[in-house]
């Protein structure tokens, strides 16, 4: 059975090689588009060709912008992080403080041992 993953995956794959194709086709025979039912003038096939290429370019290069905003945006209000020293100091002073919590458990007097019956003898 196919999951939901697989479908959306596969819807993708599809959308994505249409418009491949569509991009290709009109960039290199503009022609075609008349059989679809779009009026090309001869005269303007330069245009159509350049708009193929501009379109997508132009929405790339806001895209990297927009990615390039967001990263300067995080770099900007993130605070700094602390010093390696610091994070050293702090993790030398909590295992200090684990071994002064240990140590008066260990100093206090010892639990008195059992003290053991003397073992019957077996009949044999």
């Amino acid at each position: 059975m196919v999951s939901k993953d697989q479908t959306i995956g596969g819807v993708i794959f599809v959308v994505c090689l249409l418009v491949a194709i569509f991009y290709v086709v009109t960039l290199f025979y503009p022609q075609w588009l008349s059989t679809i039912g779009i009026k090309v003038d001869t005269s303007w096939m330069p245009s159509v060709q350049f708009w193929v290429i501009a379109i997508p370019v132009f929405i790339i290069f806001i895209a990297v912008m927009g990615i390039g905003a967001w990263i300067g945006w995080t770099m900007a209000t993130t605070p700094p992080p602390k010093p390696i020293e610091e994070i050293t100091t702090e993790i030398e002073e909590k295992k200090e403080e684990e071994k002064i919590e240990e140590k008066p458990t260990e100093e206090k007097a010892p639990e008195p041992e059992e003290t053991k019956k003397p073992e019957r003898k077996r009949r044999t």
